[in-house]
């Protein structure tokens, strides 16, 4: 009997630590070193439904779930409601009472909504292309106290590619002329673009590798379920003469080269689809869920073969593991209903990508589909964000209606689950913290109701001002309506090549107005009046910072239309004094934005090159950087593709160094014109492009008082609208 005990002590010596250890035990020290001693958590894996349930014991709190993941979720209720600690993207960190307020009776919630999905492929390139481990370990924690289950985990994609496409015998320079560089990768993922932003050194997999390993490691030791890249036929463009393969005819994406689409009758598909899931295997293991999306935007797909196309991927799939479940997006045409109408229950589920606005699933919208999904389970998504885009915004009542109409609906009958499926994220916490809670909340709110509780759990304490400003908001910005299908924020003026008629910035935004801009600066000039109050309150001075910021934006807009109006009216008086406001709002809101970090270039700039490992590695991946956020793509793409300013940022540095100097030569060139010169073409690319060339240092740590600097701004906004 001892010989066998200490045989079995040995074994259990042998396995990972990982098996035994309790991650809310780390979650809690990463929020506040000590606080695990604070709490009781109790894991009960057997129970029938997904739950989480709050109690007290002695003068600690109990939190009780059936997963870790729900362990987290109701940690975070209770810091939320009952300690009045809002853990945010702009602070995972937090200093709790000495003595934690007590659960006086328990708290139970339920859901049935047991799949709970993270990420957009755009995200990982708009948000996360620079992210090294420390942000990831509080992305992941942000993920699991928000009830995060099934994540996309795509970083390290482009390492599994390298090494299928060395074993099907291309060189080191043809893969480099294929995978995308670190900001571009998103559309390489999704079958749009080549090579562009490349070739990545050499050190780049070796350390996104690592990267990936430890990513997936926390998301396990969670019970998180990581959904990893499967195979859905992409080969590069000249696979046809390289390897012989029948593909797609090459197509070009907004101006760049696409790869081509693997025919799945084609002999080889079976064994190319098996090499990639045999390298991805060897490098991160096998996965329960796998990503696929053939055909993204593609236009002639007429001849494919949907239907072998569908079961040939799902076939692949299963060979590599019989129980995996193929993630699909519901995004324009896809899926396409011929590829998933043989598909099995069960085998597939889809993200309807965008169903606080138009959904798939069935009920009213511009992409209604009158059967659902039909056989196919489902996740209801909200999608809130393009291009990353800063600026306020939400749909709130139809983010709900919408919501509550999935309740009892026969086209809902296979919806598993919600799912967060923005192209940018860090931005807009108030719109994730609703979507995320949704699935707890048995009863029907208003989102007067919620919003309430919501402001006093992320400022720690109510406050009349700020419950009037944020009633405004989301009466108005963060109310966008049925009807109006804009993608994303309303677009900053600031940010928008110069032309006698601005009104969208990018060329798909969709923008229609749907709010009084002068309502943001009514909210702005109430959360001031509370600035004292809860001045060195994080969470209160970001979101000061962020109205304000949509405040001169929305003023910019007014005054913009006036200049014009000026210019047409020949009035030279008053075009000089409002082009000059013009440009006095957009400097103020570059001083202002300097105050926080998330708000500054230098930031993300920063992230970049502090992936190099040499000055040449450095200074790519900075390029990478820059051209994203301005000119996206080389002059063919950028302006006759139309990406340029698609994923345009409000941000301090780019606001004074970009976009000022094409405002200013804008105004100089109409004042010309006034002044008895001719109108002139301006080449904006040629004066964009150089900054995406420069190295010049931008900081990235917050400078300055921002409640101080947030003043100063709205003090210039004096000027008389009827003015």
């Amino acid at each position: 009997m001892k010989l066998r005990n200490l045989l079995l002590a040995g074994l259990l010596c042998l396995l990972p630590f990982s098996l035994f250890a309790n991650p809310i035990k780390g979650l809690l020290e990463r929020i506040e070193p000590g606080a695990s001693k604070k709490f009781i958590i109790q894991l009960q894996k057997n129970a029938d439904t997904d739950f989480f349930e709050l109690d007290q014991k002695g003068n600690k709190i109990v939190v009780r779930g059936n997963t870790y993941v729900n362990i987290a979720s109701g940690l975070n209720w209770y810091l939320k409601y009952y300690a009045g600690i809002h853990l945010s993207w702009n602070n995972m960190t937090a200093e709790l009472p000495a003595s934690l307020p007590p659960v006086t009776k328990p708290e139970r919630h339920e859901t049935d909504l047991s799949l709970r999905y993270d990420f957009n492929y755009c995200t990982y390139s708009y948000t996360m292309a620079f992210w090294d481990w420390a942000r990831w370990e509080k992305e992941i924690d942000w993920m699991a106290l928000h009830g995060i289950n099934l994540p996309l985990a795509a970083v390290g994609q482009e390492c599994v590619w390298r090494n299928m496409l060395a074993k099907l015998g291309y060189t080191k320079e043809e893969t480099n002329r294929f995978i995308a560089g670190p900001a571009f990768l998103a559309w390489w993922a999704m079958n749009n673009l080549e090579g562009w932003g490349g070739p990545n050194p050499d050190s780049w997999y070796t350390q996104q590798e690592a990267l990936q390993k430890k990513i997936l490691k926390r998301m396990r030791e969670y019970g998180i379920e990581p959904v990893l890249p499967g195979y859905s036929g992409m080969v590069p463009h000249d696979a046809h003469q390289k390897l012989g393969l029948n593909v797609t005819e090459p197509e070009l994406w907004n101006g760049f080269t696409r790869p081509a689409f693997l025919m799945p009758t084609d002999k080889r598909f079976a064994e190319i689809a098996a090499l990639y899931y045999e390298e991805q295997e060897k490098l991160f293991g096998k996965a329960n869920y796998y990503s696929m999306d053939p055909f993204h935007e593609l236009e002639n797909a007429g001849e494919v073969d949907f239907d072998a196309a569908g079961k040939a991927v799902m076939d692949a799939m299963k060979q590599v593991n019989p129980k995996a479940v193929w993630v699909v997006q519901g995004w324009t045409e896809n899926p396409r209903p011929e590829m998933m109408k043989n598909l099995k229950n069960g085998d597939l589920l889809i993200l309807d990508l965008f169903s606080e606005c138009r959904p798939m699933w069935g009920i009213p919208s511009i992409w209604k589909r009158e059967k659902g999904y039909e056989q196919h389970d489902w996740l209801f998504c909200m999608l809130e964000n393009f291009g990353a885009n800063v600026g306020l915004h939400g749909r709130m009542d139809q983010l709900l209606n919408n919501f509550y109409l999935t309740k009892n609906n026969p086209l809902a009958a296979h919806l598993k689950g919600i799912g967060l499926t923005m192209e940018g994220s860090e931005n807009n916490p108030v719109m994730f913290e609703l979507m995320c809670e949704l699935p707890w909340r048995p009863e029907k709110i208003t989102k007067e109701s919620w919003l309430k509780e919501y402001l006093a759990a992320r400022y720690g304490a109510k406050d009349e001002k700020i419950e009037q400003a944020w009633m405004i908001l989301a009466d108005g910005i963060y109310n966008c309506p049925f009807g109006n299908n804009q993608q994303g924020p309303h677009e900053s003026i600031f940010c928008g090549r110069p032309s006698m008629n601005n009104f969208q910035v990018s060329s798909w935004s969709k923008m229609e107005n749907y709010y009084d801009p002068t309502s943001t600066e009514a909210a702005a000039r109430l959360m001031l009046e509370a600035a004292d109050k809860f001045r060195g309150n994080n969470n209160f001075e970001y979101d000061l910072v962020d109205i304000v910021r949509q405040a001169l934006a929305d003023r910019g807009r007014i005054v913009y239309n006036r200049a014009i109006a000026d210019f047409k009216s020949f009035d030279k008086r008053s075009y000089a004094r409002h082009s000059k406001e013009f440009l006095n709002l957009l400097l103020a809101q570059d001083r202002l934005l300097a105050t926080r970090s998330e708000f500054r270039v230098g930031r993300w700039i920063n992230q970049a090159r502090s992936l190099g490992n040499t000055p040449e590695e450095k200074d790519l991946y900075e390029w990478n950087a820059r051209v994203q956020i301005t000119t996206w793509g080389n002059r063919e793409c950028a302006d006759k593709g139309g990406l340029r300013d698609y994923a345009h940022k409000e941000w301090n540095g780019i606001l004074k160094d970009f976009y000022y100097k094409r405002w200013a030569a804008w105004w100089e060139m109409l004042q010309g014109v006034l002044d008895g010169g001719e109108m002139q073409d301006i080449d904006w690319y040629a004066m964009e492009e150089p900054w995406t060339l420069q190295h010049n240092p931008y900081k990235a740590e917050a400078e300055g008082d921002c409640i101080e600097t947030a003043r100063e701004a709205m003090s210039l906004l004096t000027t008389d609208y009827t003015d």
